[in-house]
């Protein structure tokens, strides 16, 4: 290929722009004033191609990259991965285009292997054709592989596809709840006190919330997501994660590990009144202390898991054939994950394999291999891990379940995950390194908001046959009635940031949404599950319909649903969606009520005290719009109504139970009266400790006040077996 030595600045302009457009980045969006148009500037499509190692960095370079990208695209006999729907008639047809040779005819042979394990091979020729269609066998909605091989002059090309074949739409409502309607709790599992936990929240305490919500009506209980974190050093956030395909141990309930039963020394420790002192100190604390929860458990953990090797593995035990299992059907993710769990504990390590020793910043290294064979009483100590804490979240959902409930548990797939953590360790090429993902300016953080981690890379994605999405969708919806997707947005396209930025220079880039959206309707259908899509902010005019399509809920907050006459009438919420009164990064509502909200953001300077009269006069009105709102849909007597111990959320409750939103979800903070939110988006650790404050009560506390039952509502939506 030959390159100008000197390239017009008009035709590198326009490489760089198609080089851009080809990759997905947008050439511009429409920001939160739903008018003004915000244009991506060349430099910051300089930046975004650098982050994915396509060389811009001379308008000759530019044109090379395309020409190159180009010419990898026509070399490609097949996609490496299709996504289509079971009711398309194209799903039956294979498009080939036909290699470039001179001698343009030549033998083609298919080889079609089911998800099944069937085995399906087709031959012929092909003759003078740049393009061509082979036929495909009815394959049923699954995975399935192909490989297609085709000849000529003495030449041999060989590409692969993975065939993903979907249904039209997830699981729906209909499929879980007949025409009923339904409402469920949503709590912060890590926040939640008991008499007898640890410090945190943990699966006990889950199933007990599930219990007694299932005793009050409830058809689901959400948690936040349990994704796999540190739990030291300020690693807290469950939306920052260092794996998204694995969970975190610190919920686990040492207490209820099974092989406790054959350790009498560590029931012996766990009874010791210095041990005793030390956990009733941790649940008096009003914050959770992660790295004092996660000392005291790994001690036990420990202890525990070397009593596993002893009596369990090898033993041809139910446990043992558990394991053996779960392990298997895990590899080798599992495997990869634990040793970067068993690497990151080491001393000097830490917990951001990019300032490992060079030859450990892959698992792919000697020094990996070493390491592993080194510590595999470790690595699998991780292992067990997983697949005790896998053990305990599915029996809280089974006991869900058990009680009454219909959806069981919600569970909640976070958006991203660390640049430092297990996921980009084990799999550097799907990540864009050079890249954050973040939000664009709005009028709550004029500089942007970056979130600090790393971009998929779709492209990448596609290569790998989208394995990676489908193992997170697949241990996101184990044990789950129903998964909420964080930032569904994402699915349709995410806000990247050159690393080292605000969100000012950053750029929307596209992702394979009917591809994703397929997927995830497959996992859904398979686990019965329905999802919830987080589509908060601002949504390009496309999605709502596109979500629809795909039979996937909408997130309605009280606070967002507001039309030029103020709140929304609870007819005007859409069927197909989850009401709810407020989101993790809300204040809970007796907090907006009382304007705690209001003092907190002006105590960290989020609101002047010369703004502060114009904001408070505005929740006046708010307050007041929202009890006429309450009395005109019925669920209070009058705006002036005397609402006392429970009322007035129960109002609301009711309100948003009168709505034709199929799920409804109630936060467990809003039923305990909590005013402190758990998370304050974009203020650091030590202004604000989002991710650590306690609940005041214990459940066993708050299920037994008397006014509980008051504050629930939704007495149109109660199960009529309901205790």
């Amino acid at each position: 290929m030959t390159v100008p030595h000197a390239t017009d600045s008009r035709t590198a302009t326009r490489a760089l722009r198609a080089l851009a457009a080809e990759v997905g980045i947008l050439d511009s969006y429409v920001d939160q004033t739903g008018r003004d148009v915000r244009e991506t500037s060349d430099d910051t499509r300089r930046a975004l191609l650098g982050a994915l190692s396509i060389d811009v960095t001379t308008d000759d370079a530019a044109l090379e990259s395309l020409e190159r990208l180009r010419a990898d695209a026509r070399a490609m006999l097949i996609e490496p991965a299709r996504v289509v729907e079971l009711v398309d008639p194209s799903r039956r047809l294979l498009a080939v285009r036909a290699p470039a040779s001179r001698q343009r005819s030549g033998p083609w042979r298919l080889d079609v292997e089911s998800e099944g394990g069937a085995l399906h091979t087709s031959e012929g020729p092909w003759r003078g054709d740049t393009m061509l269609d082979i036929s495909l066998p009815d394959l049923p909605a699954g995975y399935h592989r192909l490989r297609l091989t085709m000849s000529a002059g003495g030449q041999e090309w060989t590409n692969e596809q993975t065939l993903i074949v979907v249904p039209s739409r997830c699981a729906s409502p209909d499929d879980l709840l007949g025409a009923d309607d339904a409402f469920g709790l949503i709590a912060n599992l890590y926040s939640v006190r008991s008499d007898r936990n640890w410090g945190v929240g943990d699966f006990t305490d889950l199933a007990h919330v599930g219990e007694w919500a299932a005793g009050r009506g409830a058809d689901f209980v959400g948690v936040n997501p349990l994704h796999a974190l540190v739990d030291r050093d300020g690693d807290i956030s469950p939306y920052s994660p260092v794996s998204r395909l694995f969970r975190n141990p610190i919920y686990i309930d040492v207490e209820r590990v099974p092989e406790l039963d054959a350790a009498p020394a560590v029931r012996e420790r766990l009874a010791s009144p210095e041990l005793r002192e030390q956990l009733a100190a941790l649940r008096a604390s009003p914050d959770v202390r992660y790295d004092a929860v996660m000392a005291a458990k790994g001690l036990a953990l420990d202890a525990l898991y070397r009593v596993f090797v002893e009596r369990v593995r090898g033993s041809g035990s139910a446990r043992d054939h558990a394991y053996e299992a779960y392990v298997e059907s895990n590899e080798p993710a599992l495997s990869s994950f634990a040793l970067w769990m068993a690497i990151a504990e080491q001393p000097g390590h830490g917990h951001d394999w990019r300032a490992w020793p060079t030859d450990l910043r892959s698992p792919d290294t000697a020094a990996a291999h070493r390491f592993a064979a080194e510590h595999t009483g470790r690595v699998d100590f991780h292992r067990w891990l997983q697949f005790e804490t896998d053990r305990q979240l599915g029996d809280a959902g089974q006991r869900a379940r058990r009680a009454g409930m219909r959806i069981g548990l919600y569970q909640d797939l976070a958006i991203g995950t660390s640049p430092g953590g297990a996921d980009t360790w084990a799999l550097p090429e799907l990540f864009v390194h050079g890249a954050c993902v973040g939000a664009p300016p709005d009028p709550l953080a004029m500089g942007g908001q970056n979130w600090g981690f790393p971009p998929l890379d779709p492209r990448a994605l596609r290569r790998n046959g989208y394995r990676y999405f489908v193992d997170l969708l697949r241990g996101a919806f184990q044990h789950a009635g129903a998964l909420r997707v964080d930032h569904v947005l994402g699915l349709f396209r995410l806000f990247w940031i050159p690393n080292d930025s605000s969100g000012i220079p950053g750029a929307y880039v596209r992702y394979p949404t009917a591809d994703l959206l397929g997927i995830l309707a497959l996992e859904s259908q398979r686990h019965g599950a329905l999802v919830i899509g987080e589509d908060l902010g601002t949504i390009p005019p496309e999605v709502p319909g596109t979500l629809e399509k795909w039979g996937i809920l909408s997130s309605k907050v009280l606070g967002f649903e507001r039309d030029w006459r103020g709140f929304k009438r609870a007819a005007d919420y859409p069927t197909l969606s989850l009401a709810t009164v407020n989101t993790h990064d809300m204040t809970p509502f007796a907090g907006f009520w009382s304007g705690r909200d209001i003092e907190l953001r002006r105590e960290l300077g989020l609101v002047r005290d010369a703004e502060l009269p114009d904001v408070q006069a505005a929740r006046d009105r708010e307050r007041g719009e929202l009890l006429a709102l309450l009395a005109a849909d019925g669920c209070l007597p009058s705006p002036h109504a005397d609402v006392r111990d429970g009322g007035l959320i129960a109002a609301v409750h009711d309100f948003l139970c009168r709505t034709p939103a199929r799920l409804v979800g109630l936060s467990l903070d809003d039923l305990a009266g909590e005013t402190e939110p758990v998370n304050v988006p974009g203020v650091t650790a030590d202004r604000y400790p989002s991710w650590t404050r306690k609940m005041h009560g214990t459940i066993e506390s708050i299920a037994a006040t008397d006014d509980m039952g008051t504050a629930f509502g939704c007495t149109n939506r109660r199960r009529s077996a309901a205790g």
